[in-house]
């Protein structure tokens, strides 16, 4: 009977086995380079900046009206350490950062949604300015107690 699979010699497998190399007219090998795909960076007019000013840090997220991250900064992101993060212009700055970051998109008008009652709330909202779009409204989203569960009865002893 005949071998199914013809015998080669060691050298002739790894030839066949190896990744296929572009030749140039001069016969020299140069690798195969890589195609870079583009991405697609798609255009979002209409935006949504969520600003939340903690006791030690503001963050300022830019989203999408569906909610989906287009950037983010916040006052440990753009450099600033300690005490000086609760600072209103350390908000600012980040706020600053966030627009710059997007500016790719076209943003041209902005839903501010405010949390929180940290230092940096208004200057964040100064920062968020500075870039030129229009504001649609600023909400105050910051969570009230209003009264709370029922306490529970004293305990007897």
């Amino acid at each position: 009977m005949a071998d199914p699979i013809p015998s080669r010699a060691p050298n002739e497998i790894l030839k066949d086995a190896a990744p296929a190399k572009a030749e140039t007219d001069a016969g020299v090998r140069v690798p195969a380079t890589k195609r870079k795909v583009k991405k697609n960076k798609r255009t979002v007019t209409k935006a949504r900046a969520c600003v939340y000013a903690g006791e030690n840090n503001t963050i300022i997220t830019i989203t999408d009206l569906d909610g989906k991250v287009l950037a983010w900064a916040s006052s440990g992101s753009s450099g600033f350490k300690g005490t000086r993060k609760s600072t209103p212009y350390a908000a600012k700055v980040a706020a600053e950062r966030a627009m710059t970051m997007v500016q790719p998109f076209g943003i041209q008008s902005l839903q501010i949604e405010v949390k929180g009652i940290g230092p940096g709330r208004e200057q964040a909202i100064r920062g968020l300015q500075v870039a030129g779009v229009n504001f649609d409204a600023i909400m105050d989203r910051t969570p009230i107690a209003h009264g709370g569960c029922r306490a529970p009865k004293p305990r007897r002893v």
